[in-house]
């Protein structure tokens, strides 16, 4: 899937990029630099969301299964889990500003997780950041691309290169 994605991407004027340190991101982004020749510069604030469930699949049946759970989710608008949603967007819009002004021409590509880029997303496009997590746009492998316009930010394309192998493939959560 990572490789669909280095494909879709390798035909950009791609001049760096930076992954979360967790070991998925890092796999992810492999391909892309492998193609492109370039080195993966790991960047913290792209990491997941910290949160109680971090690294783990959560699911209507854990949580019936697991009592202790249900504390961590008495307030789905802050959300009581782990990292303000406040908080993620405020640490992925600096690392979007960042990257941008890092080049003086060609493109960043940032590899993160699910939560990180949706709240980007939601970010851009002035969308409030609380939302049911299980409706979010963003599968494995997926390519959200943003842009900087005058002074505001802009989503400028969701694409899944590898839409036809999510099926059959088996998300462990972030490593």
């Amino acid at each position: 899937m990572a490789a669909r994605s280095a494909s879709a991407l390798a035909t950009r004027p791609i001049a760096k990029i930076y992954a979360s340190p967790l070991q998925r991101a890092q796999e992810s982004a492999a391909p892309l630099a492998t193609e492109l020749g370039l080195p993966i510069e790991t960047d913290e604030r792209l990491n997941e969301g910290l949160n109680h469930f971090q690294g783990t699949r959560l699911s209507a049946a854990r949580l019936l299964r697991d009592p202790s759970a249900w504390m961590a989710l008495h307030n789905p608008f802050k959300p009581s889990w782990g990292e303000p949603y406040r908080e993620i967007a405020q640490r992925m819009m600096a690392v979007a500003e960042d990257a941008w002004n890092s080049v003086d021409e060609g493109e960043v590509v940032l590899v993160t997780h699910q939560v990180a880029i949706w709240i980007l997303h939601r970010s851009v496009a002035g969308i409030p950041l609380p939302h049911v997590p299980s409706q979010r746009r963003c599968s494995l492998s997926s390519i959200t691309t943003i842009k900087k316009v005058g002074e505001r930010w802009k989503e400028e394309s969701y694409r899944e290169p590898a839409a036809d192998l999510l099926e059959d493939a088996i998300d462990l959560g972030a490593v």
